[in-house]
């Protein structure tokens, strides 16, 4: 079952309605904003799966410690910044949230303020499919590790899936095979051309929007920064009715040439985590400036975490009726 927002049915008139039929636009069916999270997430407090030095925690204990909160127009997901650690005990408490919700054929249009940064941190927006994993494919749509700029937008497969090299987008080409087996799992990625994508760049320009695509044909990532002039008005305002045709070349682009997205691609949760260290924060850690060891920062640091979290103000999901 569809979760509808509310204001869809009554603004649908027989014209929209025929027009959906023949044309079958993306129809805004939900708005998650807010106390709404807490409604359409679950808390996953479980073994972080990329080695982080964080413990993912229960939605009480998220609460209780003020590592997730809500007002009317913002979600706020962060990790502990008060706590040092025993190196011989539990990592950092943080937060990894899931929807209950799948998505296939879908667009979503993430409006996000502010972006956990800092040394060692690895803030992850993406929709998976867990069991079974890379069965389902996975599609990073925010990504990155210790305040490197650009953002990456990525998609991890099993065998058999490729991108070509040439393909219409603004952003930079990494590997072209998406096998999660090849290259310590680097997927099939892409960096964004705007500084302003990812980190305190983003943060100090107020936040931007990201928007994903997903169809049978193509998955598609785009990024707008607060201050772009050309945010296209659906985008900003959160209208009814999307056109991604409208929004010109996307940042990430990922087309089936080489591969089949019914067979690499299932229904999938979309997931909001902040982990520390972990494989891929932890492996480049040296190469960054950071102070000391990842792990020794993490444990003795608590804070230089307390800009470590998103706040997001809504989460916007279009599908064809």
């Amino acid at each position: 079952m569809k979760f509808f927002n509310s204001l869809v049915f009554p603004l649908l008139t027989l014209s929209t309605i025929t027009f959906a039929s023949l044309l079958r636009p993306y129809v805004l069916t939900n708005t998650i904003a807010g106390l709404g999270f807490f409604a359409h997430f679950d808390w996953q407090a479980i073994d972080d799966p990329t080695h982080g030095r964080v413990t993912y925690v229960d939605q009480k204990t998220a609460i209780q410690q003020n590592l997730t909160y809500a007002s009317y127009d913002s979600f706020v997901l962060r990790t502990d910044s008060k706590t040092v650690l025993d190196p011989a005990g539990p990592g950092r408490n943080s937060v990894r949230i899931r929807s209950k919700r799948t998505y296939e054929t879908h667009v979503a249009v993430f409006d996000v303020r502010h972006m956990p940064q800092g040394c060692g941190t690895w803030p992850a927006i993406w929709e998976t499919k867990e069991v079974n994993w890379p069965d389902g494919g996975e599609i990073d749509i925010l990504e990155g590790v210790n305040d490197q700029t650009p953002n990456s937008a990525t998609i991890h497969t099993r065998a058999g899936c490729t991108m070509p090299e040439t393909r219409l987008q603004t952003g930079t080409s990494g590997q072209l095979d998406c096998d999660w087996l090849v290259n310590f799992n680097t997927g099939c990625g892409v960096k964004f051309p705007e500084k302003t994508s990812y980190g305190p760049d983003f943060n100090a320009n107020g936040g931007g929007w990201f928007a994903i695509e997903r169809t049978d044909d193509h998955i598609s990532v785009w990024f707008w920064d607060r201050q772009d002039k050309t945010v296209p008005r659906d985008v900003k305002w959160g209208t009814l009715l999307v056109d991604p045709k409208k929004w010109g070349i996307p940042s990430a682009h990922f087309p089936n040439t080489s591969c089949d997205f019914t067979q690499f691609f299932q229904e999938n949760h979309i997931i909001i985590n902040l982990t520390l260290c972990g494989d891929w924060a932890g492996n480049a850690y040296g190469a960054t400036g950071c102070p000391s060891t990842c792990i020794d920062h993490v444990n003795s640091s608590p804070e230089a975490f307390t800009e470590a979290y998103f706040d997001i103000g809504s989460i916007r999901i279009y599908e064809h009726l």
